[in-house]
């Protein structure tokens, strides 16, 4: 009989102390010992082979939105919420953010699963779960009678030197969320999975919460019941704005994920090759519960994702903290494991989330157009493309001071991009491709028309 490893034992020790799910321990349990044997979590390009076609979600039609209406009675809405947007200066929930007339990226989503009479779960981090709950209860009650959210787990960060758990003053920066594929080992342990079942779900359809494009479309949930598939995996057009991003590709027959975090060094130009891999990952899913717990019982309880190892600091406010691994894990890996996983190739629109202060200023201008059901969608054929400096607007606060007025219009903007230190004044509309550069600071007037 082999010896416990004694730094293994003490992680599990701590994880336990904390009363975190056997499942939980185990699975990163099974990531640090690939980190200490030396895995990188990286595929190279010479395991792959790209993807050259796909189903279009544009070829579906009413013959399959019918069936999907037919089947809303067996659908849940899950969206992932665990992120608290640290990247643009928050501390509470993402999603709380005010992102269109005033309105939550939330209170949006909840008026998404009204609308299409669907009932909606949160997956929240021990940091988002007060909050967004507390605003939930202000709101109309939802469809159905499953519970509102369920916790996913969170890990050690690991020291970078000693690849044990990091020492820190404060507590809660010892910690991070395990990625969010973490959602399948959270849906058995919370108890959730069950509930679902019980009251007769069987697709389960999960995305970002800061993605309002991702709704649940009936022509696709038609066209994964009528295909029968166990997982789908919606993707888009890769870009050149897109190439530093994950791709699909196959590994054998068998589709797969690759993020950026898993790409050798050697191999990064084939991997930015958007002609070669020319699909992207939305990060909207579809899952067949069934199948899911028929994998779960074949893996001995939870699913063994892929490990992603991410170099950060332990307090990401500060780069000169001490330097740690977080180990994670990509839902949308899962593809590798669910025989006869397939892929649909949807449009843009179906992907617009907001990481960036530009992206928020994108969509709070007139360049989206809020429907009544919630779903936030391009006022014109074309989305403008919105640069700005991150000196001066990388940060929420640092936005709204420089847009004290609120955003241009965009309406007929083709591209914006902001350098240097600009204020602008009320009413002002930006047309075509627009360069402001300044080394001072500058003001945009009053009503300005800013045309290039």
């Amino acid at each position: 009989m082999s010896t416990p490893d004694p730094a293994s034992t003490a992680i599990a020790a701590l994880m336990r102390a904390e009363e975190l799910p056997e499942a939980a321990i185990a699975a990163f349990g099974r990531h640090h010992a690939q980190l200490v044997a030396g895995a990188t979590g990286l595929i190279a390009e010479s395991e792959l082979s790209p993807v050259d076609g796909l189903p279009d979600a544009n070829e579906l039609g009413e013959r399959h939105a019918a069936i999907g209406r037919s089947h809303l009675d067996a659908a849940v809405v899950i969206k992932l919420n665990g992120g608290l947007g640290t990247s643009m200066g928050l501390s509470r929930a993402k999603s709380l953010l005010g992102v269109k007339h005033g309105q939550s990226f939330l209170e949006l989503i909840a008026l998404q699963a009204r609308a299409a009479s669907c009932p909606l779960v949160l997956m929240n981090s021990f940091s988002t779960q007060a909050d967004s709950l507390a605003l939930l209860d202000q709101l109309p009650p939802l469809p159905g009678e499953l519970p509102r959210d369920f916790l996913q787990h969170k890990v050690p960060k690991l020291d970078q030197q000693t690849l044990q758990p990091v020492t820190w003053p404060e507590e809660r920066l010892r910690w991070c969320p395990p990625g969010h594929g973490d959602i399948y080992n959270a849906l058995v342990t919370r108890g959730v999975l069950a509930r679902m079942r019980a009251a007769g779900i069987r697709v389960a359809f999960v995305s970002n919460s800061d993605n309002l494009g991702a709704t649940l479309d009936p022509r696709i949930l038609g066209y994964f019941i009528e295909e029968e598939l166990p997982f789908l995996m919606e993707v888009a057009d890769r870009t050149p704005a897109d190439r530093k991003g994950g791709h699909l590709a196959r590994q054998g027959s068998q589709l797969i994920l690759r993020e950026s975090a898993q790409c050798p060094a050697g191999d990064l130009d084939r991997f930015q090759d958007v002609e070669r891999h020319r699909y992207f990952n939305t990060n909207n899913l579809w899952i067949d519960l069934v199948a899911l717990e028929r994998l779960l019982e074949a893996h001995g309880g939870s699913l063994a994702l892929p490990l992603i190892r991410n170099a950060k600091t332990v307090d990401p406010r500060d780069r000169h903290s001490t330097p740690v691994y977080q180990l994670e894990s990509a839902m949308g890996a899962a593809i590798a494991l669910f025989a006869g996983a397939g892929a649909l190739r949807v449009p843009r629109t179906r992907f617009s989330p907001v990481k960036t202060t530009a992206d928020l200023l994108r969509v709070r201008s007139d360049a989206t157009v809020l429907t009544e059901d919630g779903c936030v969608v391009p006022a014109t054929s074309h989305t403008p493309l919105i640069s700005l400096d991150s000196r001066f607007f990388k940060g929420i606060a640092e936005l709204e001071k420089r847009f004290p007025h609120g955003p241009p219009s965009l309406r007929d903007c083709r591209s914006l991009t902001v350098e240097g230190d600009w204020t602008f004044g009320a009413r002002v509309v930006v047309r075509g491709h627009v360069v402001l550069s300044t080394r001072e600071p500058r003001h945009v007037p009053d009503g300005s028309i800013l045309e290039g």
